[in-house]
């Protein structure tokens, strides 16, 4: 079976973007409008707009649906609730790290302030709930509770993220349990809810549940090196973003703890300081490559994905949902934004 993406991207986005504006009106008003901005719906004046963001998790909840034998459509709730989710956590990432753009425009607490970027990320996060608890059956309270553990993962991971910045160094063993739950948590209950909502059995759960979260990993090392090497044309980001704010993400952190002249030289620009000048941010790159931070995540975000595949053999699946999965993984580990 041959299988095209963002094909499987776009097949998703329509089946599951319906049901999420469908959702955003039962915002208020303002929050609302704010909401449509961040997705992309809309323009900050209220125009329409074309946009938004790849809608990952959405298709891995729909997928494993399908992986389980089921019809997509039984895991549209559990897909809109994983997005909004998502979409929270944006709205006061981009806050926290003080990000002015996102998809090459402006983030909304640039846009509107914080205190709008946080109360409309909030709106969307109990909205997540809402939307699982309309199906009123024992299925979707699994899947809620799961949704919830994984939010909780989600933040820890964020606390831990924010407090990186407060210590000069921090271990890669650390950085990747940061990343389990930043960004795993909720991959690992995209790729497990529609399983859950179609009444799959327990061990196949954990099996799709365990494929996202090491998916998730996958991710957020490409994510890291994006976040240095990627192009601002395309990232939407400032070169070296991920340098300039002194973040300890997974390859800056291998290049810091490898004992070598560039890892020793990096850790020295970093606890310098600014004003970052273009030049100054490419040399921190090149010491982070000289160190082996780039090919050290990029071997590892391989490695993670085949272990991601892995966990599907140990489960009962549909061959076809089983292969869209694996291929919007190596989707995710090949994209270049």
């Amino acid at each position: 079976m041959t299988i095209t993406l963002p094909t499987t991207l776009n097949r998703s986005r329509d089946l599951v973007e319906p049901a999420l504006r469908a959702a955003i009106t039962r915002l208020d008003e303002n929050s609302r409008g704010v909401a449509a901005y961040h997705l992309g719906w809309v323009d900050a004046d209220g125009a329409p707009a074309a946009g938004g963001g790849k809608a990952v998790r959405p298709a891995l909840a729909l997928l494993s649906a399908r992986a389980v034998g089921a019809a997509p459509e039984v895991a549209v709730p559990g897909a809109v609730a994983v997005e909004l989710v998502h979409n929270f956590s944006l709205l006061h990432d981009d806050l926290m790290d003080r990000d002015a753009q996102r998809r090459h425009r402006k983030t909304v607490w640039a846009v509107w302030g914080p205190s709008t970027a946080i109360l409309v990320g909030d709106a969307m996060l109990s909205l997540a709930y809402q939307v699982l608890a309309d199906a009123g059956d024992d299925a979707s309270v699994a899947a809620a509770s799961m949704l919830g553990t994984a939010t909780q993962g989600l933040i820890a991971g964020q606390v831990e993220d924010l407090a990186f910045e407060r210590r000069s160094t921090v271990t890669v063993e650390e950085c990747v349990a940061m990343a389990a739950g930043k960004t795993g948590a909720l991959l690992g209950c995209s790729a497990a809810i529609g399983a859950v909502l179609a009444g799959a059995p327990a061990p196949t759960v954990a099996s799709l549940q365990h494929f996202g979260e090491q998916l998730g990993l996958a991710f957020q090392l490409v994510d890291d090196l994006l976040g240095i090497w990627g192009e601002p044309a395309v990232t939407g980001k400032p070169v070296g973003s991920d340098l300039r704010a002194r973040k300890k993400s997974l390859p800056i952190a291998f290049a810091l703890e490898s004992g070598t002249p560039a890892g020793g030289q990096l850790g020295r620009w970093l606890a310098a300081g600014g004003p970052d000048t273009d030049e100054s941010v490419q040399r921190a790159a090149d010491l982070v490559e000289a160190a082996g931070g780039r090919a050290w995540a990029q071997q590892e975000a391989q490695r993670r994905l085949e272990l991601a595949a892995g966990a599907l053999d140990l489960a009962d699946l549909d061959p076809a949902g089983r292969d869209e999965l694996v291929a919007l993984g190596r989707f995710i580990v090949s994209r270049d934004s």
